[in-house]
């Protein structure tokens, strides 16, 4: 029977040109990718955080600025995300500045999994805050037609503050997990 039969041709070593070949690898310093914007520690980054924190306290103001939202569960809810939300991006943004003026990156394993957590929840917090309110706003205003009784135009602007910060925090989150993830 006639069948090939693999053959092995071997491969001379290519020869050192120091003596400790193997520690000449260790020595070369890393190439890291250039920081995409948006990312912690880089412009985009910061202009996402004061977004972030803008859109949150206005949707906090805007609707602790009325007398009735404590009446309404999903109003309170709002208002604790919102400036939880605003906490964590006013942070945030002061951390970004300092790294930013002291050209720091900010892709340490650490820093990147902790702001990815954090940005995770407030987005999470934040987006659900806005949809119930969003509900709340929809039964007052079409469902029930008490908006003369009410300050629909203030829960609606307070809502879509919400969602525009939400809007604003999904891409932080997805590029820091983004970044985490390739690691």
């Amino acid at each position: 029977m006639n069948v090939s039969h693999a053959s092995v041709h071997p491969v001379d070593a290519v020869p050192t040109t120091e003596a400790g070949g193997a520690d000449q690898n260790a020595n070369v310093p890393r190439v890291r990718m250039k920081d995409i914007q948006g990312m912690p520690g880089t412009v985009g980054g910061l202009a996402l955080r004061v977004s972030q924190f803008v859109f949150a306290a206005a949707a906090l103001s805007i609707m602790a600025s009325t007398n009735d939202f404590p009446s309404v569960t999903a109003f309170c809810y709002l208002v604790a995300a919102a400036g939880l939300q605003a906490l964590w991006s006013f942070i945030l943004a002061i951390v970004d500045v300092y790294a930013i003026l002291v050209r720091r990156s900010l892709q340490n394993y650490r820093v990147l999994g902790l702001f990815t957590i954090g940005d995770g929840v407030t987005s999470t917090l934040v987006f659900a805050a806005a949809c119930a309110s969003a509900g709340i706003t929809v039964l007052i205003d079409n469902d029930l037609g008490s908006c003369a009784k009410n300050h629909c135009v203030q829960f609606e602007t307070a809502t879509g503050m919400a969602f525009i910060c939400w809007f604003t925090t999904l891409p932080s989150f997805l590029l820091n997990f983004w970044s985490l993830a390739s690691r």
